[in-house]
């Protein structure tokens, strides 16, 4: 069961904008960048999603028409599907396309964590790049965050827990920079995180 709170703030006429959102389980990974796009009248937010997901059938032909960004980061699941990783190889990188995706006025959705974080009280330190495209393109930052509420302090999130959204206020990147410093990114990296750790109710430290 899902509750869903904040939807106005990701309206599309308020595009470009980056949705970033906790990862804790892989069964959200599915459910709500689809009720994002449900209640934008089938407007598309852009996903980063590891491209994994484009072998399981099935889940590769809706990560197709939701025109998801793969990140070909990681090797295949077994090792021995990497055969068919150039099949979904892209010409530019994952964050050159969300970045063109950007300055066209489109919506990307990113989970910053980089992984699935089962941990109940500590988000991951998490990457960088939705800081990097805020600053570069000037998009607002809409932080997402994810509860589980009937989750145990002590044990990992299982996929079947049952999750409460809420969808925070747009953030928008102190000035506009073609070529942001490490310090600039670091910085607007750790605002979002924190804000993205209030909205979940988990605790963020750049460990």
């Amino acid at each position: 069961m899902i509750a869903i709170s904040g939807l106005h703030h990701i309206d599309p006429r308020h595009d470009p904008l980056i949705v970033a959102i906790n990862h804790s389980t892989r069964a959200e990974a599915i459910l709500v960048p689809t009720l994002l796009m449900l209640h934008r009248g089938g407007r598309i937010v852009h996903f980063l999603a590891d491209w994994n997901f484009r072998l399981i059938p099935g889940i590769g032909l809706l990560y197709r028409r939701a025109q998801t960004i793969s990140v070909m980061r990681k090797p295949a699941k077994p090792k021995a599907l990497t055969v068919f990783k150039p099949l979904f190889a892209h010409p530019l990188s994952a964050l050159e396309q969300a970045r063109r995706k950007l300055i066209a006025g489109h919506a990307i959705g990113v989970f910053p964590e980089g992984t699935v974080n089962r941990d109940p009280q500590m988000l991951l330190p998490g990457r960088r790049g939705a800081a990097y495209l805020s600053l570069v393109t000037g998009a607002k930052v809409v932080p997402v965050g994810i509860r589980f509420p009937e989750a145990m302090l002590n044990r990992p999130i299982p996929d079947t827990a049952r999750m409460t959204v809420t969808i925070g206020a747009a953030m928008h990147p102190a000035a506009r920079a073609y070529r942001p410093t490490r310090a600039e990114t670091r910085d607007w990296h750790a605002a979002i995180m924190s804000e993205i750790g209030r909205l979940s109710a988990k605790d963020w430290c750049n460990r």
